[in-house]
């Protein structure tokens, strides 16, 4: 999950790590030309799920309708809107939300793990590796648990 936005109304997240199979450029083909010809759409999260989010690393990050992480942020939603540069983007379907202080709350419960995004993170290109990826890097016993078989029977 990385948190998008966060202020006194609420919180706004994109989960990473859930490709679909729906290649861009059959469900969004007028975006098609700010991806890789086999770029899918992920699953962002429960909210909206036919809201589509894009994230780019911009080249011009003024171009961003919002900036999460250094160069990379939010792509406008307007369709006059001319496409900006970007160096790489992806598309979430959906997003996770929370209201205000509901965050805050569940983070003080320790509900999450929670990690300094990196850019390349939002574009691993297997993003279903990137839960073990995070853990590694959290260090500890949590990289222990990025090795543990998903049948630990078969250790």
């Amino acid at each position: 999950m990385l948190v998008v936005d966060h202020d006194d109304d609420g919180a706004l997240g994109i989960v990473l790590n859930r490709p679909t199979d729906t290649v861009i450029e059959v469900a969004v083909p007028d975006l098609a030309e700010m991806f890789d010809a086999d770029e899918v759409v992920h699953e962002g999260g429960p909210v909206q799920p036919e809201a589509l989010l894009t994230v780019a690393e911009f080249r011009d990050p003024a171009e961003a309708a919002l900036l999460v992480l250094g160069r990379i942020g939010m792509v406008r939603g307007d369709d006059d809107a001319e496409r900006p540069l970007v160096d790489r983007a992806r598309a979430y379907a959906g997003y996770a939300g929370w209201a205000p202080a509901q965050l805050e709350q569940e983070l003080e419960e320790d509900d999450w793990l929670v990690l300094d995004a990196r850019p390349d993170d939002l574009f691993q290109p297997d993003a279903s590796r990137l839960w073990h990826l995070a853990l590694e890097r959290l260090g500890g016993p949590f990289a222990l648990l990025a090795h543990v078989p998903e049948d630990p029977s078969v250790n």
